[in-house]
This record gives C-alpha cells, sequence and structure tokens, in this order.
C-alpha cells in the first residue's frame, strides 16, 4: 500500500498509551500539528501534544527494497527483538512487541466484555 502511495518517507512515533511505534505518512503528521495549531500555543494541552509527537517522533525512510528498518528508537521504546507484529489503526499502523500486543488486546477483550460491550 506504501508503494501504491509512493510514500518513502514515514513519520514514526512514541503512541500515548501502548507500548507501540505508531508509523504514518506525512499525512498523519500534518493532522497532529494542525490540531496543536487549533490549540493557544500556551496551553498545556498544545505542549503536551508536542512533547509527545515532536519529542517522541521521527521520520524515517523505506529502503530500496521498501522495507522500515526495526532501529534502536524502536526497539528502545517496544521491547521489539527479533519479530514484530504489525497492527493496522485506521490511518497508520503500529509496530508491536508480539507478546505485548497479545496481553495489550487480551485485556482490551476482556474489559469490553466486563462492560457488556460486544464486539
Amino acid at each position: 500500500m506504501l508503494a501504491q502511495r509512493n510514500v518513502r518517507e514515514l513519520y514514526c512515533f512514541q503512541d500515548f498509551v501502548f507500548p507501540a511505534i505508531s508509523v504514518g505518512g506525512p499525512d498523519l503528521l500534518e493532522r497532529f500539528e494542525r490540531q496543536i495549531a487549533a490549540e493557544d500555543p500556551f496551553s498545556p494541552d498544545a505542549n503536551e501534544m508536542s512533547l509527545l509527537i515532536h519529542g517522541g517522533g521521527v521520520f524515517m525512510r523505506l529502503d530500496a527494497e521498501g522495507r522500515l528498518m526495526v532501529t534502536d528508537f524502536i526497539r528502545g521504546f517496544t521491547g521489539i527483538s527479533d519479530e514484530v507484529t504489525f497492527v493496522g489503526r485506521a490511518d497508520h499502523f503500529q509496530l508491536w512487541q508480539p507478546q505485548a500486543f497479545m496481553a495489550a488486546q487480551t485485556q482490551a477483550r476482556g474489559e469490553r466484555k466486563l462492560a457488556g460491550k460486544r464486539s
């Protein structure tokens, strides 16, 4: 899909909640920057969002084969070593350490069940 859209550079940032790296094209960063710009630049919300998006993110380029290399930035935040789980999240995707993803998904499923919500 990235190759079809001719995306060669991705914005990767540390997820706000989970031990995962969120990855998307330039439009993902632009969406957050629009949200930040809509706030008073000195407000706690704008400062917090900028800290998370700008301070916890990096641009990464795909290699010649269209692969994203798992760098120290990714490994350090997620604990990924030799395996990675890719998780689609609407307009972006995430990189997870497989066991961490399974645990988070199991917890989310359990919470929905306790709340009486159906899939």
